[in-house]
């Protein structure tokens, strides 16, 4: 199967979005698949830079959120690779001018188009013009255009799932599909992290790794910590990961005066995260907004426990203490610290975990995922209507929308 994935964000960004792309690609192709990404510029990638199967085109940083890009050319340019490339279906990864593009190409090359419904964007609407262009009400009407005429959505969690249904989404298929993770190689080169940070064998190690970003509330995680010194003087925090709350974050350490004890360790690469996860004693995370949790399942995989807030689908997730305990409460957050912290033998049983993690391991998520595209390729061969009909799927005044928001992203006419 030849498929196009399109997103505005991939390497060299990081992000939970670009990891599930990576990890989704690569098991495509590991069992024979054709992939071909079509994503935006990036700065730190040279315009003559030889990347595999990877489609760049002009983008700028998008107002709101500088570390996204959005694009602003190259939709004709998007069709014709397309055609040349022959593409059977196309996987939108993203709701704004890749997905669009994606969108236009599919109804060019009369191919389906199914999306990942990754960002809960109620919970984002303030990097929207600082919530005054976008209210968390305006969401679900937006989402539910944006899927118009596809031919299904993946869900990664039920939680997302219930959602899209919430915002009226009920005349395609959804299904629940995790997010998998590639499980890491043995390197003979582990890097010894402990040792590069100064810390001891026997220290107390705590783990928050993701973006800094105001809705993980990783200000919780710090004050928590600022606790559990009072039982574990030795302990240390790492920080890893970067974003707009990070002089937030620096400035309540220094307020704390916890330099000494709280690790700031910027922007983790792919290939060192399982290092930072198997130098800590417990993974923590205080963020409230998860929808898929790629971070638990990391954790998960690198043997280690992990402490968070209650959802639904860490709710699913979560069975054992092997695995990890879930929180209401500031209280109980620091406890459940605590808990691995006393209790290392919990989690000395792997037998739980590797069964789990069956579950979500990159072949099982890429089987899945292929086997709802060939769902929707039989359902889209069989209900084939004329181009008459089909102009109901992407009609001229959509047409029309697209190419002006691919000229000009900002343009109000």
């Amino acid at each position: 199967m030849k498929i196009g994935i399109f997103t505005d964000t991939y390497l060299p960004q990081v992000s939970g979005v670009v990891t599930s792309i990576q990890t989704l690609k690569d098991a495509l192709e590991a069992q024979g698949h054709e992939v071909y990404i079509f994503t935006a510029t990036d700065p730190k990638i040279a315009k003559d830079a030889d990347e595999t199967h990877v489609y760049r085109f002009s983008s700028m940083p998008y107002f709101g959120y500088k570390d996204r890009r959005v694009t602003f050319r190259g939709l004709i340019q998007t069709v014709e690779i397309g055609k040349e490339l022959d593409l059977d279906i196309i996987h939108t990864q993203t709701e704004f001018s890749l997905g669009l593009m994606g969108k236009f190409v599919a109804r060019r090359l009369k191919i389906p188009v199914v999306h990942t419904y990754h960002t809960m964007y109620e919970d984002y609407t303030n990097y929207f013009a600082r919530g005054m262009l976008l209210k968390p009400s305006g969401v679900g009407p937006l989402v539910k255009a944006y899927l118009k005429g596809m031919s299904g959505v993946v869900a990664p969690s039920q939680l997302v799932r219930d959602t899209l249904i919430r915002y009226g989404v009920t005349d395609i298929p959804i299904p629940v599909i995790p997010t998998g993770v590639a499980l890491p190689d043995v390197k003979e080169d582990q890097v010894d992290l402990r040792a590069k940070y100064g810390f001891t064998p026997e220290q107390p190690v705590v783990l928050s790794l993701g973006r800094l970003a105001p809705e993980k509330n990783i200000t919780m995680t710090i004050s928590a910590f600022s606790e559990l010194l009072q039982s574990y003087p030795d302990a240390q925090l790492v920080i890893a990961g970067d974003g707009p709350a990070r002089k937030t974050l620096e400035e309540q350490v220094d307020d704390l005066d916890l330099q000494d004890h709280i690790t700031f360790a910027g922007m983790v690469g792919h290939e060192e995260v399982y290092d930072y996860y198997r130098m800590a004693n417990v993974f923590v995370s205080s963020s409230d907004s998860e929808t898929q949790g790629l971070t638990f399942i990391e954790s998960m995989a690198a043997d280690r426990p992990f402490v968070a807030i209650h959802s639904p689908y860490l709710d699913n997730l979560v069975d054992s203490p092997a695995i990890g305990t879930l929180v209401d409460d500031y209280d109980e957050f620091l406890q459940g610290i605590e808990f691995y912290l006393n209790n290392p033998q919990t989690v000395a049983d792997s037998e739980i975990r590797k069964e789990k993690m069956y579950n979500v391991d990159a072949n099982t998520f890429a089987t899945r995922v292929v086997n709802f595209y060939e769902e929707v390729l039989e359902n889209y061969r069989s209900t084939q209507t004329s181009d008459e009909d089909k102009e109901e799927y992407l009609n001229d005044e959509e047409i029309g929308y697209i190419k002006r928001i691919l000229r000009n992203p900002f343009r109000r006419n």
